[in-house]
């Protein structure tokens, strides 16, 4: 049988801690981070999607940050395609991929191969969904994947216009439920050999590190930023101003709330993600779950146990702090 080359996957959801690991573990492993975070792949976004700066690289290199503009529609299925040549050049530095992020889709995309049915774009229906979406509300629009899909319905938030417009147009173009295609593709065997770590922590812990989060964005200047970007040009209808925190401000700038009600629903739509999250990598066969708590929240406690799982199932070994790119 042909070896699989390894892959480090950390995920888990937003403000988990995971970024941070993800970089002290590729330190010690010669490995290079590969973000799977839906948010951090466009640039001009620093502040909403809490990019990871230089100095939180720790000198290990990062791929699929910043390579995208935020008018330019990014999906699993291109992530996928730009992730796995990141990938294959990690292999051909002779070092070890770490996937981190919290985008389920995007990093099942990558390490289930998952194949993507080509489709012809309607530019018109899709104009249709979102006239549907904004004049009738997104209960509107998710109203009508139900009737068509209703598994795909249930699993996909109303508030998630993006999925449901996709899932609506995939049942038009193919005659398929999205859902029970995404049920077959769940069956392919991984490519790689996969160490798959999902990191969280106790809900009321999570929560409010999650509210620390979003009040950090404030002051660093989320309002300014979505600012800049609809002074670029962009509006609701782009893919990328329909993040948590991007939309609840532009609605701010477009005078449809005001900025103590946005960042309300910024901290509200955070955690109901992270909840999203969690139910989305609990369907995850062979995960390794850390819960911070169980190791007093220590960063470096998790590290050490991360190290010891990848040591005892992969050849991988790791190295003592200092420049394993020596």
């Amino acid at each position: 049988m042909m070896r699989k080359d390894p892959l480090i996957v950390i995920a888990g959801p937003t403000a988990s801690g995971k970024s941070e690991l993800a970089a002290e573990l590729a330190r010690r492993i010669r490995g290079e981070v590969v973000s799977a975070d839906s948010m951090q792949v466009y640039r001009h976004m620093d502040i909403g999607s809490a990019k990871v700066t230089l100095e939180e690289m720790l000198g290990v290199p990062h791929h699929m940050i910043d390579v995208a503009e935020p008018d330019e529609a990014m999906d699993a299925a291109r992530y996928a395609e730009m992730a796995n040549e990141c990938i294959r050049g990690i292999y051909e530095r002779g070092h070890v991929p770490v996937l981190c992020g919290g985008t389920g889709f995007y990093i099942q995309a990558v390490t289930q191969g998952i194949h993507f049915t080509e489709m012809d774009p309607d530019p018109a229906y899709r104009e249709k969904l979102w006239e549907i979406a904004g004049t009738k509300g997104s209960g509107a629009l998710h109203a009508m994947l139900s009737a068509v899909d209703p598994e795909s319905a249930e699993a996909i938030h109303e508030n998630n216009i993006k999925r449901v417009i996709r899932a609506l147009e995939f049942y038009k173009e193919t005659g398929q439920k999205m859902s029970a295609h995404n049920e077959e593709e769940k069956k392919r065997v991984s490519p790689f050999d996969l160490v798959y770590f999902v990191v969280t922590d106790d809900r009321d812990i999570l929560y409010e590190r999650i509210d620390r989060r979003v009040d950090f964005m404030i002051r660093a200047g989320l309002y300014d930023e979505v600012a800049y970007l609809k002074a670029m040009g962009l509006t609701r209808s782009c893919v990328s101003m329909q993040g948590i925190g991007y939309k609840e401000m532009l609605d701010v700038l477009d005078g449809r709330t005001d900025f103590e009600e946005a960042v309300r629903l910024i901290k509200r739509s955070s955690r109901h993600y992270a909840k999203r999250q969690i139910t989305f990598f609990k369907r995850v066969q062979g995960a390794v779950w850390l819960n911070r708590q169980d190791f007093g929240g220590d960063t470096m406690r998790i590290l050490e146990a991360m190290i010891r799982y990848i040591e005892t199932h992969t050849d991988i070994r790791a190295e003592e702090v200092g420049d394993p790119y020596e």
